[in-house]
């Protein structure tokens, strides 16, 4: 904690578990603990390292060692095997070796043999949100490993309603329920239908029908409901978005995946052999794409801003750019670029808008995220900028924290999936 008087301090609060200083001009610092180092493997799975405990690791593994038996040998010739088996982003030798092989296998321990990709191992976080999920599938992808990719995809397409909605979340167990009476997300979605136009891209070109016919049910779901949402006017009704907060208000952060979903949608649905439906898609995608311009674009007071017409500056911004569209929506380059001032935080990474509360934390989910943008849309300053603050604020065992408070400190859950794949992706589209 900061240094405080009593002229400074007004009060000290918990807030949503973090001890936060409250001065004149709102909170300023806030601390929130480290809850794990990261994850390890053992004979019996999956097991969270607590804070301040750092295991011996058998080299290039999340496997411990272990003196009294040979099992985790096996545990990590076998992670060794599926490390080879794909490509590590950069080289095995690059300058993010150590900080995209501990994403990999993060990631590879976060993926349940059911294709359940939890969002972190914390009790809180082991579920599966289908945002996250669609990004580590993406990841998995173009990392070389298509059938843990296709499985997470089949893990989004047993438990989506027949409409074409999901929930906030799931449990990871497969049964489609659901943790708490949070509403359902409609950029849910949109995430799905771009996470699996991506994976089939990510595969040869002759096995994309037969990948595409994999994912047939997700995608022809989700399309239907995609198309359905943007039919009057090209912008969905009001929903929480990443932020997981209630909106009665439209966000980008809901409208960008919507259309990062469209513009998959025609190609995915061709490939299945449906003409008519590919067509409407398409037609879907262009009235988005215009409405979001519109909406949200450069002729408003604060170009693609959290709300339409108005800010303030949110992350989301970087889901009109590619990897996420097929081309930046008009003036989105320059509005991204602008919004990450706002978003700036004391130890060097981003908050999720420029409306998130000040409590000088960064978050690494955004930060890894403006590096995925900056790496694909022709910054690659920038993008290992952002990469080397990330590889900076791991944890003692190398894992992508949630957040890093005001003084560098990595907090709050670790490995974070969604932080893991997006430096994976961001490492790729450099090594492009």
């Amino acid at each position: 904690m900061p240094s405080r008087t009593a002229a400074a301090v007004v009060a000290l609060g918990l807030v949503a578990g973090a001890l936060v200083a409250f001065g004149a001009t709102g909170p300023r610092r806030a601390h929130v603990d480290l809850y794990t180092e990261g994850v390890v493997v053992t004979a019996d799975g999956v097991a969270g390292v607590p804070a301040g405990e750092v295991p011996e690791l058998h080299p290039g593994t999340r496997v411990p060692v272990d003196p009294a038996g040979t099992a985790d040998d096996d545990l990590a010739a076998a992670q060794r095997a599926w490390l080879a088996a794909g490509t590590v982003p950069g080289g095995a030798d690059g300058p993010y070796a150590d900080l995209v092989t501990d994403a990999l296998l993060d990631l590879h321990a976060l993926v349940l043999d059911d294709g359940a990709a939890v969002a972190a191992w914390t009790p809180h976080w082991r579920y599966v949100w289908p945002r996250d999920a669609a990004f580590v599938a993406v990841a998995l992808a173009r990392t070389g490993h298509p059938e843990d990719a296709l499985a997470v995809l089949g893990f989004l397409d047993r438990v989506q309603a027949p409409d074409g909605s999901f929930e906030a979340r799931y449990l990871p167990d497969g049964s489609g329920d659901v943790p708490d009476d949070r509403p359902a997300q409609t950029d849910g979605t949109g995430w799905a239908l771009w996470a699996a136009g991506e994976v089939v891209a990510a595969a040869d070109a002759a096995d994309r029908p037969a990948t595409a016919q994999r994912l047939a049910g997700l995608v022809q779901r989700s399309a239907d409901r995609a198309v359905g949402l943007v039919a009057d006017d090209g912008l969905p009704p009001a929903s929480p978005d990443y932020w997981e907060v209630a909106e009665d208000e439209l966000t980008l952060g809901t409208a960008a995946p919507l259309l990062a979903g469209l513009e998959r949608a025609g190609d995915l649905l061709a490939l299945l052999g449906d003409d008519a439906g590919a067509g409407r898609a398409r037609d879907a995608a262009a009235r988005s794409r215009a409405a979001v311009e519109t909406a949200f674009g450069p002729g408003t007071a604060a170009p693609y801003g959290r709300y339409a017409g108005r800010g303030p500056a949110d992350a989301a911004s970087a889901f009109v750019l590619p990897p996420f569209q097929p081309v930046a929506l008009d003036g989105a380059v320059e509005a991204w670029q602008d919004s990450a001032a706002a978003m700036a935080r004391p130890a060097g990474g981003l908050a999720p808008g420029a409306a998130w509360k000040q409590d000088g934390i960064s978050w690494t989910p955004q930060t890894s995220l403006y590096a995925l943008a900056a790496a694909e849309n022709g910054f690659p300053a920038a993008a290992r900028a952002r990469l080397d603050w990330l590889d900076e604020h791991r944890t003692a065992l190398g894992a992508l924290p949630e957040k890093v408070l005001a003084d560098g400190s990595p907090a709050a859950v670790a490995p974070l999936a969604w932080s893991a794949a997006c430096v994976l992706l961001a490492v790729g589209a450099l090594d492009a």
